[in-house]
């Protein structure tokens, strides 16, 4: 194979830089990108479930039934839109989504707490979105189950035999934000690498200057490398603006070694691009490497990484095919540097990982590069 020579990888990488500089589509897709989706996902993909709209029908009309409203009103995750007077107002509410959730509360509740006695109340619930149902209903469990604790009975509290004292770590406002963030940066990364440099070959064919590259000396991984070497700067940038808008617009910490990300960025980095070179060589074409590109790169970096889905919850066979999905391991270093601190000791096995996916990516890349420069 021949050394390579420092003076050619250099060449070649300046070369690809002034292809670059000089596309402007190219250059807002590298620089503008990365904070338009961290925005836009950061803000569209939320598992937080609040301002949930319900109605009351209160027949009980007590003070002890109007505390209980006051309890959903105060707890920030309900919003109390409508006051049914009557059983028939429930069925046209929930069947038009006007309302998720309606709170029944009978004419003889506060008989029966004066009683010491069951006191039932009803929540009919919206089950249309499963997951905002099954977390509405969490949620008013919590809420009865507080105010239970504090309704007094003939001036005598409620007797609470377990009380649970529940301590959240590394993402204490349990804020989805602070978990999709730092899942965000594989995927974006994933999705630009792979595209910016699936066009960089197929470009070369279709402007015809290949057959100028094959005649010069320049070996196959140092036309690799050069084409990589631009992007992965880029990368680096990109990666910094992921981490800084998530910092100063979502409030995401950031508790591990920088130094230590950008090791993890880099491999990452590497075996995304060296992909898109890959599919830039076999394909000779902008148009279908783009294609192949997103379909390699955003269904399996959205859905089988982790980011949104949890992969244990996913059947057995999704679960093996999602050990094929680079993103999978850079979304769990990358939440583990940004919301735990953790390093090498525990993320060693994404580590790993990530070097397989280097140099796999960048293997293919050369080899299928081989054939057209001989």
């Amino acid at each position: 194979m021949g050394r390579v020579s420092w003076h050619r990888l250099w060449a070649m990488s300046r070369k690809e830089w002034l292809h670059v500089r000089r596309d402007k589509r190219s250059m807002a897709m590298a620089f503008a990108v990365p904070a338009a989706m961290v925005l836009l996902f950061g803000y569209v993909i939320t598992f937080d479930v609040r301002d949930i709209h319900m109605a009351v029908y209160d027949q009980a009309h007590t003070t002890q039934s109007r505390d209980l409203v006051d309890a959903f009103r105060s707890s920030g995750y309900f919003r109390v839109t409508r006051q049914l007077d009557d059983d028939e107002e429930i069925a046209p509410l929930l069947t038009k989504g006007s309302v998720r959730l309606v709170l029944v509360i009978p004419p003889d509740f506060s008989k029966h707490l004066a009683a010491a006695e069951p006191a039932p109340v009803q929540a009919l619930v919206d089950g249309g979105d499963a997951n905002t149902a099954s977390i509405a209903i969490n949620y008013a469990q919590a809420i009865v189950t507080s105010y239970s604790a504090k309704a007094v009975l003939k001036g005598q509290p409620l007797p609470v035999p377990i009380v649970v004292a529940s301590r959240v770590w590394y993402n204490e406002d349990l804020k989805s934000s602070s978990m999709i963030v730092p899942g965000l940066m594989a995927t974006i990364m994933m999705i630009l690498s792979a595209l910016l440099t699936s066009l960089t070959i197929a470009r070369e064919w279709e402007r015809g200057t290949m057959e100028q590259l094959a005649a010069t000396p320049v070996h196959r991984l140092e036309v690799i490398l050069g084409k990589l070497l631009p992007y992965l700067g880029i990368g680096f940038i990109d990666i910094g603006i992921v981490a800084v808008v998530g910092g100063i617009v979502f409030a995401v910490p950031f508790r591990g070694n920088p130094f230590f990300l950008m090791v993890m960025a880099m491999l990452f980095l590497i075996g995304a691009q060296g992909m898109g070179l890959f599919i830039s060589a076999a394909t000779k074409s902008q148009f279908l490497a783009t294609q192949l590109a997103m379909i390699t790169t955003f269904l399996p970096a959205t859905l089988l990484s982790g980011l949104m889905f949890d992969l244990s919850s996913m059947p057995k066979v999704l679960q093996i095919i999602s050990l094929a999905v680079p993103a999978r391991y850079f979304i769990a270093a990358t939440r583990g540097i940004f919301l735990k601190g953790v390093g090498l000791e525990v993320l060693w096995g994404q580590a790993l990982g990530m070097i397989l996916f280097a140099l796999v990516g960048l293997g293919l890349a050369v080899h299928a590069f081989k054939k057209e420069i001989a």
